[in-house]
């Protein structure tokens, strides 16, 4: 799979319209990519040993899109293989009493993953400008200086932000950064399945119907954010997301070639550490 025509250039301006949330490549169904995404599982299986062991480097998977996209549905499917023991997944919800306190960035510093670990960050502080950006009045609570000007707070934002993954990734961590590009038809097919089905009326709320009255408010400000935070560094990508089946063999995709490229090994062990273990072999050969 050629996961570079996901990715955003940096510097490049976007519009969505020009990435289509139906795409599917060369497969035809589901099945067809069944042995791909099963394939990168086991990859991603491997590869985390090998993350864990050396201790050297971290993953941050951060997952963007809006209602019912399929972001728990990645975290479920995808990282399927993972040790739970070297995985860390935090879902940003509205910040409390004690973050509004502190910097935007600062929750999120918090739980940037140790080195040997995943991190998976369902939602982030992107949201700092994409949803206070559609709803000016929660950046009121933000409480910061000069917040009323909005000309020069975006700009700033940005630019923290790809400050802050610089620093990220200067430090061993491999951020990667998915927008699920889900449709707004396909969304309301979502929305009336999770009304339909008894079992998925807990993940449904009105709240989810207001918001999508901002679609159009929310693809600007996605727009806007791809075009000023997609960086050499931490680059964007946008996965079509109407076929969730194949939204998970992309991400699985971009996932396992990224851990490739960080062509990580085994710690090597010292020759007294090996005469150790084979003093201890014939220890226990004697048992």
């Amino acid at each position: 799979m050629k996961h570079e025509r996901f990715i955003v250039k940096p510097g490049k301006k976007v519009h969505l319209t020009d990435y289509d949330p139906g795409f599917i490549g060369s497969y035809t169904d589901k099945e067809q990519a069944k042995p791909k995404l099963e394939e990168d599982i086991q990859q991603m299986t491997e590869y985390q040993d090998v993350l864990y062991a050396q201790g050297k480097y971290a993953v941050l998977i951060i997952l963007q899109a809006m209602d019912a996209a399929g972001k728990d549905s990645i975290i479920k499917h995808v990282m399927s293989g993972v040790n739970p023991q070297g995985c860390d997944v935090y879902s940003f919800k509205a910040p409390s009493t004690e973050e509004l306190k502190h910097d935007y960035l600062w929750r999120s510093n918090k739980a940037l993953p140790a080195r040997g670990k995943i991190g998976i960050f369902n939602r982030s502080y992107y949201e700092e400008v994409l949803v206070v950006r559609v709803h000016p009045e929660f950046l009121a609570t933000e409480n910061i200086p000069d917040s009323h000007n909005a000309k020069k707070m975006w700009p700033r934002r940005f630019e923290e932000i790809n400050e802050f993954e610089r620093y990220a990734t200067n430090n061993g961590i491999a951020v990667l950064k998915f927008f699920l590009n889900v449709s707004k038809d396909e969304q309301k097919k979502r929305f009336l399945e999770r009304i339909d089905t008894p079992e998925k009326n807990w993940k449904f709320s009105i709240h989810d119907v207001e918001e999508r009255g901002h679609w159009d408010d929310y693809v600007r400000a996605y727009e806007d954010v791809f075009s000023n935070t997609s960086t050499e560094w931490a680059p964007w990508y946008i996965i079509p997301a109407d076929n969730k089946w194949y939204t998970r063999v992309a991400v699985a995709d971009v996932i396992v070639s990224k851990m490739k490229s960080l062509k990580m090994s085994y710690p090597t062990v010292s020759e007294a550490h090996k005469r150790e273990l084979l003093r201890v072999k014939k220890i226990l050969e004697r048992e």
